[in-house]
């Protein structure tokens, strides 16, 4: 072991070969970058060794080429597009909403200028973010007032500390939800510095649980959106709608977590009972919340609308500066609520077109991908199969949109093998079921099943 440490050079001699200015030079990194790089690649061969390793080539050559490896990692690039061959439309792991071309186009000029972010142009005086899109919100929705935070979690977050900390809020057990990176309600009230009142039971809460639970430290009755878990069978539960006159009663805050909030009625297609924001806020609730890159086709951002006097209580916080968005996220999200304010929903926004396509042109769009595969690679045989799509992104659970995949086999590839290449050389994620690949035309557009059909030919050697 010793014999082999001794070989390794020193950084300053290191620092004079030939392949340290070659690196310098491919990836324009700097000295002092290449030599912080270089360090740690031999502390990590030192303890490597130290552990039994026997390099198979020289010292040196193991330096370099694990140095090379680490430069490569350091500077490609990290976020990179994937193409959805799923199905799964809004899909957490895969970023969930696609933007719209105009959001695109906003975030681009947002980013390459100065923009009015914060400067009011009629006065010439410092203006608020939060008057930039408030108004697009409040007529989308008929809210009163709005504002936005960077995610919805903060968006409850925010309303809990600013309106019921130290104070009761009641919630429905059947409520008390976990969704995805352990986001509990439970603990987020915790945080908060509310007391939870739990009442009911996780199947049937019923008006009087609640008439009863109110007490004189009772801030709020906050309903929340069960995500990506339905109640099935013996069940009940009572409608925010219901709740209103028993808050104006006893002069407490009616609060509701939408969740994925939906803009567009997706029910009136006979997709899902998604509560649109409009009719949620037409009951008389006093705020609602909901996010802006699921069932809307937005940016990432919590949205906060209702009572104009509630939200000038949350915009004052101290901590709506901590979650306040960036001038891209306002950008993007002004564009996708003007498109919902100009009834070009169902073309514009990916969101709501894919949930929306109809399963005859998600299948034409399958046998032109099995046609040109035939030409391209005939080593493949592909099979259309009906199957159904999911929404995704923690919204409509119970929801099965019908659609057409074609099922893609080869005697070169066995379909784990496929599956994998497919993802880390072409950055194609598509299903596996039984060794099989299966493609979901859904979440594809036909620029991407031209390169799907590339990546398969080249895979097969052809």
């Amino acid at each position: 072991m010793n014999h082999i440490l001794r070989q390794i050079p020193a950084i300053h001699e290191l620092q004079k070969h030939v392949s340290f200015q070659n690196l310098c030079e491919m990836y324009n990194v700097t000295v002092p970058t290449l030599t912080s790089i270089l360090q740690e690649q031999i502390h990590i061969l030192r303890i490597n060794i130290i552990n039994g390793y026997e390099p198979t080539t020289t010292i040196l050559d193991e330096i370099f080429i694990n140095t090379e490896a680490s430069l490569k990692k350091v500077f490609n690039s990290r976020l990179n597009r994937l193409i959805n061959a799923t199905g799964t439309i809004l899909h957490t792991n895969l970023g969930r909403a696609r933007l719209s071309d105009s959001a695109i186009t906003s975030v681009v000029e947002a980013s390459r200028n100065y923009s009015n972010l914060e400067y009011n142009i009629d006065t010439g005086k410092r203006g608020s973010r939060h008057d930039l899109i408030e108004d697009l919100v409040t007529q989308t929705t008929g809210a009163e007032a709005a504002m936005v935070v960077n995610n919805n979690a903060a968006s409850v977050y925010l309303i809990l500390k600013a309106l019921a900390k130290g104070k009761e809020v009641i919630v429905s057990r059947g409520e008390l939800v976990e969704i995805g990176g352990s986001f509990r309600i439970s603990s987020i009230m915790e945080e908060s510095g509310a007391n939870l009142v739990e009442v009911g039971t996780t199947n049937k809460t019923h008006m009087y649980d609640y008439e009863n639970s109110v007490s004189p430290d009772t801030a709020m009755i906050m309903k929340v959106h069960t995500s990506n878990y339905k109640i099935l069978g013996f069940h009940k539960t009572v409608p925010s709608s219901e709740l209103v006159d028993l808050c104006k009663k006893e002069s407490i805050l009616l609060y509701e977590d939408l969740g994925s909030g939906a803009l567009f009625d997706y029910a009136s297609y006979g997709i899902g009972d998604e509560p649109v924001v409009a009719k949620v806020l037409r009951s008389g609730i006093d705020v609602v919340s909901f996010s802006g890159d699921k069932l809307l086709g937005g940016p990432q951002a919590g949205i906060i609308a209702g009572k104009k006097q509630v939200i000038e209580k949350l915009k004052k916080h101290q901590l709506a500066r901590v979650l306040r968005v960036d001038k891209m996220t306002l950008a993007a999200l002004e564009a996708t609520l003007r498109a919902y304010l100009r009834d070009e929903t169902t073309r514009d926004i990916p969101v709501v077109r894919d949930i929306l396509t109809d399963k005859a042109v998600i299948k034409r769009k399958a046998l032109d991908f099995i046609s040109l595969l035939k030409n391209l690679a005939p080593q493949y045989s592909c099979e259309l199969h009906e199957d159904t799509s999911k929404v995704g992104g923690g919204t409509m659970p119970d929801v099965e949109l019908p659609t057409w995949t074609v099922r893609i086999q080869t005697d070169t590839i066995d379909g784990n093998a496929l599956h994998d290449l497919l993802r880390k050389q072409y950055h194609i994620v598509t299903r596996i079921k039984d060794d099989i690949v299966f493609l979901d035309f859904r979440t594809l557009t036909n620029e991407e099943v031209h390169i799907i059909s590339k990546a398969l030919k080249e895979l097969g050697g052809d």
